[in-house]
């Protein structure tokens, strides 16, 4: 556990400390009352949750939605999942495109089954080793399954991070060490589970990938080098 309250970054102009508990404190009161409540987020099921972020690879929420309830009412769990075919899976899932997405569900329950007895393993290096699972899905299914403290970086956590410390954001970012490091520095160790949903939803409502985000309600402007610029104009 980190249990630092201030973290130090370093920037080319220098260093900027951050109160990490007052950041977190703001952050997780505005998630609890802007919480979306997407079904794969009522429950702390591994399998479902797993299943859930394969789904949403590259791909709307709300368009996942009635896949996602269909999926896990006609296959709830491991057991009926490793009995179905790869024509099966398809017919269900064609909706949401991807189709290595198909062939990779198909080959992850063949592994749940054969390998760890249809659980969905708990250690990162184990769910690294299903097919389909990137280093996010599995840090995803551990933070929302198991309250760990794992940092989710993708494009949006990338964002919300380059605008917080004032780091220019570039495809290439996801891949940085700066950015690794400073998504991994803003975990909140004390309440994982809900802060990483906090940020992903003050993603898609606020610090969205528009050019002039809504700074103005943003609950954490008060730490964001983005947010201090617009307000000030």
């Amino acid at each position: 556990m980190n249990p630092r309250k201030n973290i130090t970054m370093e920037k080319e102009g220098g260093e900027n400390s951050f109160n990490t508990k007052d950041f977190h404190q703001s952050l997780v009161a505005w998630g609890r009352d802007n919480f979306r409540p997407f079904p794969w987020r009522l429950t702390k099921n591994p399998y479902f949750i797993l299943v859930s972020e394969v789904m949403l690879h590259r791909t709307r929420a709300l368009q996942v939605v009635p896949v996602y309830e269909s999926f896990i009412q006609q296959y709830s769990n491991i057991s009926l999942l490793s009995l179905a075919t790869r024509d099966e899976l398809r017919k269900t899932l064609y909706s949401l495109g991807l189709r290595w997405r198909i062939d990779s569900i198909y080959a992850m329950a063949l592994e749940l089954k054969t390998r760890f007895n249809e659980q969905v393993p708990r250690e990162k290096l184990d769910l690294l080793s299903l097919p389909g699972v990137s280093s996010y899905i599995a840090s995803a299914v551990r933070c929302f399954t198991w309250n760990f403290p794992e940092a989710l970086i993708d494009t949006n956590t990338v964002r919300i991070t380059g605008r917080l410390f004032g780091l220019e954001v570039k495809d290439s970012s996801r891949r940085n060490s700066v950015f690794k490091r400073s998504i991994e520095s803003l975990i909140d160790f004390s309440q994982p589970r809900d802060y990483n949903y906090a940020l992903l939803d003050l993603a898609d409502r606020i610090c969205t990938k528009r050019q002039i985000p809504d700074c103005l309600n943003c609950p954490v402007s008060a730490h964001c080098k983005y947010g201090s610029k617009v307000k000030d104009k």
